[in-house]
Parts: C-alpha cells; structure tokens; sequence
C-alpha cells in the first residue's frame, strides 16, 4: 500500500491473547506500519487505567477506550463521555441490592466490590478457559486484573462501563428493564450461557469514536482498516473500508469480515499487516 493508512485495532483476543500475552510480532508489525507512515489506534473496552506499560511502550497513534467513550490521539484527549455520577451511584446501589458483585471501569483505576475477588474466581475461571487458555487451581482474579482495586469508593466522575457477574442469566434481563436509555450487554459467553452483563451510556460503541476520529482528524474512511474478533468489534469493521477478523474471532465477526488472519498466538496480526502491504 503506497497511501497512508488508519488501522484500528481491538485488544484482547485480537492484539493480546486472553492471557494478556503480546506477541512480539505485533509490536513488530505496529512499529514498521507506523515507520511506514501509517496511523495505528488500539480500539478497547478497556478503560484507560488497563492500557498498561507492555501496550503503551509499543507506540501508538492513538487509543480510544470504554468501546469508544474515551478518545486519545496523539497523547491529547479528545473525548471523554463519562457516566454521570449520579448514574454511577444508580448503578451502584442497583447492583447491591441485587447482591450481585461488580468492578466499576473508570480511566483512574478499576474499583472491585467488596467480595468480587471471590466470587469471581470460578467466573473468570471460566472466562478465560473458553477463550482457550488453560487454567490450574492456582488461578486467581488477579491473574485476570492484576491492578484491581479493592475497599476504595465506587462512585466516581471518571467511570466508562460498570460489569457485573450474572448469577442467572435473569440478571442481565431485570438490568435492561431497569437501566432504559443505557447500553446493557453480556460478555464471556453467549446467550444464557453468559457470563458477565455490564451497563454503560447508551449510543456510544467502537463505530461511534471512529466517526468522531474521522470528523476530528479529518481522516479518510477509505483507507482505514479495523481488526477484531468480537461482536463488540463488528460496528467498525463494518465502519472501516477494510474488516479483518483474527482467526480466533467468533464466528458471526468472521463471516462478516472481509478478510480473515491467523489467530492471536500464530501471528495473525503480522500476517494481516503483511498481507495488506502496511510492512
């Protein structure tokens, strides 16, 4: 490719295996793109307190989080649509009467509940081995959230999704009925079988930021790329003028891609860099 490209792309189970392994080559592949004149963006859930070092010291162009809520380019931030506090405090106060144990995603930190390191250990047990990865009687939620925090106030100004552990998959049902004009979703399973729901401001997702990006930056629509393996992430493969799916992805994101890569852990990343000429 001789134009210079925007590339989008999701973190976990698409730049990271679920084990929060980076492949070298994808540093490899990110660092040659962006020597080679093009703009690379991490495109997450994640909110900014879990961008840690291992990602940020690849280099990036830009990183928008709490699936597209929160938006940085060039170490500026752009956009931030936090929940209002006094939804934090709705949520909060929701999700304690349901006794249902929670972390609260804020660009500060992210904010365990009081018995969410227990209760959560056979859930994201659970998570991460239908992702693949094999787990012992040693795995912890730590080993998932290794900087969560525990005892500190929830309710924050600073907070992009709340996500909860279902004990029912009624759970996530009573949290759309109550929480109208909120994006409500599930996570770490489908259907009944899901293990996480979550709740955030409604109207935002990954499609959303890259439009801001595009009236913003003033970038071409024609020449983006977004590379993802969820769901989450079919709204800017869809978007972008091309859609890759990692060969680790689920399969309704794959059978809508334009192109489908390797896997995380075969060096999917590199092969669909290499494969659209951006090294």
């Amino acid at each position: 490719m001789t134009e210079n490209w925007h590339v989008f792309i999701d973190v976990d189970g698409t730049l990271v295996d679920y084990n929060n392994h980076l492949p070298e080559s994808a540093v490899q592949a990110i660092r040659e793109a962006r020597a080679n004149g093009h703009k690379v963006y991490a495109v997450t859930g994640r909110s900014k307190a879990e961008m840690y070092d291992e990602i940020l010291d690849i280099g990036l162009d830009g990183y928008i989080g709490g699936n597209g809520n929160y938006i940085e380019a060039d170490n500026e931030a752009l956009m931030h649509l936090a929940i209002p506090i006094e939804d934090v405090q709705k949520i909060v106060n929701w999700l304690h009467d349901k006794n249902l144990e929670y972390y609260v995603e804020a660009n500060s930190g992210l904010y365990g509940s009081q018995n969410f390191r227990e209760r959560g250990k056979e859930t994201m047990r659970l998570y991460v081995e239908g992702k693949g990865v094999k787990t012992d009687e040693t795995f912890s939620v730590d080993d998932g959230f290794p900087q969560m925090i525990y005892g500190a106030e929830p309710v924050r100004d600073d907070v992009n999704k709340i996500s909860f552990i279902l004990n029912t998959y009624q759970d996530y049902l009573d949290a759309t009925e109550y929480f109208t004009g909120f994006q409500v979703n599930t996570w770490g399973g489908k259907g009944e079988h899901a293990l996480f729901g979550d709740v955030a401001r409604g109207g935002i997702n990954k499609r959303t930021a890259l439009e801001f990006l595009e009236a913003h930056h003033q970038l071409d629509p024609n020449y983006t790329i977004a590379i993802g393996d969820a769901k989450v992430d079919i709204p800017m493969l869809e978007y972008a003028a091309v859609g890759v799916a990692v060969g680790n992805g689920g399969e309704e994101i794959k059978a809508m891609a334009d192109y489908v890569t390797d896997a995380v852990s075969d060096d999917g990343l590199y092969n669909a860099f290499k494969h659209f000429g951006l090294i």
